[in-house]
């Protein structure tokens, strides 16, 4: 009887205690930042201090910061993964701008789900808010929504690293499943960005603007008719382009990703040789293990 062995994908960024407490952290204050509006009960005072937002904004960009200098401090990461991380980053920051936004037309979205997939949840996250930040730097898209941008960013490309079969999906059934996912996802990612600036219309201006007078249902039902009239042709564009790229590029870039991270070997122990140094003062040999991914 013969038996198939299955080999364990690597990961540039591995999530650890302390990195995992963290992101919980951060997500718990980026859920009640983002969700307030329903969370916080018709008699509270909190819409009184709207215009106290971008301080929720600037902390919750710190609570990104600590997130993102536990995952690389924990997990010991290496020149080579800055350096993958430092060049995706660089790459989706440079494909950010190509569409301006225009009708949802947002290529970077594909390669964070890609880059999740392949290098983990943790570089995901990672890579998701660096690349944010680095291109609304590029863009000039630097404000109070900026934190938000790289938090959803980071769920974004995170979730991806969670999708099941790392190890042993692949071919069109791998295909699919990133197609899936990043066709909800796009959705989703705009979904949560227009909770980060729906809140602060004028209630006056608008009868889908958010009322903190009004009961949750109703306020349910005015955020759901202005995701609609404003923002579901973006994220229809979005999602199928997200899908498009994934299945016309996804088998080119999950080859190269592989490759990449094979070649790489984040997780290769090194061992010396022996403790004694060579002839003539010369450096003690180095033994790397060669780590070798599934297909």
């Amino acid at each position: 009887m013969s038996t198939q062995r299955t080999q364990r994908q690597a990961r540039a960024v591995r999530l650890g205690p302390r990195s995992l407490a963290a992101l919980a952290l951060v997500s718990a204050v980026g859920v009640a930042g983002f969700g307030w509006p329903f969370l916080a009960p018709p008699t509270s005072r909190i819409g009184a201090h709207t215009q106290d937002a971008p301080w929720l904004f600037a902390g919750l960009l710190v609570l990104l910061v600590a997130v993102v200098a536990a995952a690389i401090s924990e997990s010991g990461l290496g020149p080579k993964a800055v350096a993958m991380l430092g060049v995706l980053a660089a790459t989706g920051a440079a494909l950010r701008p190509i569409g301006a936004g225009t009708a949802g037309i947002e290529p970077m979205f594909f390669l964070m789900v890609l880059s999740g997939r392949v290098l983990g949840p943790g570089f995901g996250f990672v890579l998701g808010s660096v690349t944010m930040f680095a291109s609304a730097l590029l863009t000039g898209g630097v404000g109070p929504w900026l934190p938000f941008q790289m938090l959803a960013m980071g769920w974004f490309a995170m979730g991806a690293g969670l999708l099941p079969g790392p190890d042993r999906l692949r071919g069109r059934a791998e295909l699919a499943l990133l197609a899936a996912y990043g066709f909800l996802a796009a959705f989703a990612y705009g979904t949560i960005m227009n909770l980060a600036g729906w809140p602060f219309m004028s209630a006056l201006a608008s009868n889908v603007a958010f009322d903190p007078h009004a009961p949750v249902a109703t306020n349910l039902a005015r955020f759901l008719a202005y995701c609609l009239a404003t923002s579901l042709g973006w994220d229809l564009g979005r999602a199928v382009v997200t899908v498009v790229l994934t299945l016309v590029l996804g088998p080119a870039v999950l080859r190269a990703l592989r490759r990449a991270t094979r070649r790489a070997a984040f997780e290769t122990p090194v061992t010396f040789d022996g403790p004694d140094r060579g002839p003539a003062g010369e450096a003690p040999h180095m033994t790397q293990v060669t780590y070798e991914p599934g297909p």
